[in-house]
């Protein structure tokens, strides 16, 4: 055999091996990597049971335990100290439909017109556009009770001074899920494709016309679900209503702007923490009552949300 034949013999093995090589190399990375998919797996659907477990057993309780007390009374009646087996939740229901109501009002045009500038129109190399995307940031992880502090600076007292009042609990509350809003309806504005402004502005359109008439519309359904996280959010919150006047008991309808208000939540809290034991039930019957109104808010949210799926 020649040398050259030897060389190409060698050669050859010597590709081969390398090849085998680089395979098992692949080969144990990819066993690697699915074994950590594998756990990353199942460390995800332990996590979603033990939520849904948690979510299931405070239900059933909530449903054992306030089954008799799943009437007309709970929904038409005032709350009441003296006529505990017909007590109900009807100014707290009022309340809360205020409260959530001048949510929507405010965090709808703050939330999205704060995403639409940042997102659209902002300089990013400006210091305070930096320093506004810091503060929402940094908003969004700020604990309840600091907001109703501020609000009870501001909005109870302070420069606004409008009392204890539901539109100073709607203002406080609005202040803290307008983070939400904020950045789901920016990353719903960049789920946008670059195309849509694109061709816009290419046709003649101006940059606010292309934004308002194309990528407003296209990202519609991303903010209505940061609006719905929101609500939901929002209506079972009650450590910043404690401090703006929610914890007064009204047995009367609350006026947005006069007089007392009260809300589920911080209802539930008063009933829950008196030792009679209908206070108890009727504790328990207000967490499915409370779940029922968000159920209903949130349903037509997503409704609505789906019409703009459909119609883009």
């Amino acid at each position: 055999m020649s040398d050259s034949s030897r060389l190409k013999g060698r050669s050859g093995l010597a590709v081969a091996g390398a090849g085998l090589a680089v395979q098992n190399h692949f080969k144990s990375q990819d066993t690697k990597g699915k074994t950590a998919s594998i756990l990353f797996l199942a460390l995800m659907l332990l996590a979603l049971v033990v939520a849904i477990s948690a979510i299931v057993a405070v239900l059933a309780w909530a449903f054992f335990e306030g089954r008799t007390r799943l009437d007309s009374d709970l929904i038409f009646n005032g709350p009441s100290t003296v006529n505990r087996a017909t007590a109900g939740y009807s100014v707290a229901i009022l309340g809360t439909l205020q409260i959530i109501g001048g949510v929507i009002v405010l965090i709808i045009p703050l939330g999205v017109g704060a995403a639409l500038y940042l997102e659209q129109f902002a300089d990013k190399t400006k210091w305070w556009n930096r320093a506004i995307e810091l503060n929402i940031q940094n908003l969004a992880g700020v604990p309840s009770i600091v907001f109703g502090i501020l609000g009870l600076a501001f909005f109870v007292r302070g420069p606004f001074s409008w009392g204890l009042v539901a539109a100073s609990g709607s203002a406080t509350v609005a202040l803290l899920v307008l983070p939400t809003v904020i950045l789901a309806s920016r990353e719903a504005i960049k789920a946008v494709p670059p195309s849509i402004l694109e061709g816009s502005l290419a046709l003649g359109a101006t940059r606010w016309q292309s934004v308002w008439l194309q990528v407003l519309p296209a990202a519609a359904p991303g903010m209505l679900t940061g609006v719905i996280l929101a609500v939901s959010r929002a209506i079972g919150e009650a450590a910043p209503l404690l401090l703006v006047g929610a914890l007064t008991f009204v047995t009367f309808a609350p006026s947005f702007f006069d007089g007392g208000f009260s809300a589920l939540p911080v209802l539930i809290y008063n009933y829950a923490g008196r030792p009679q034991e209908e206070f108890q039930i009727l504790a328990a019957a207000g967490v499915l009552l409370m779940l029922a109104v968000l159920i209903v808010i949130n349903s037509f949210a997503i409704w609505l949300r789906a019409r703009y799926e459909k119609s883009w």
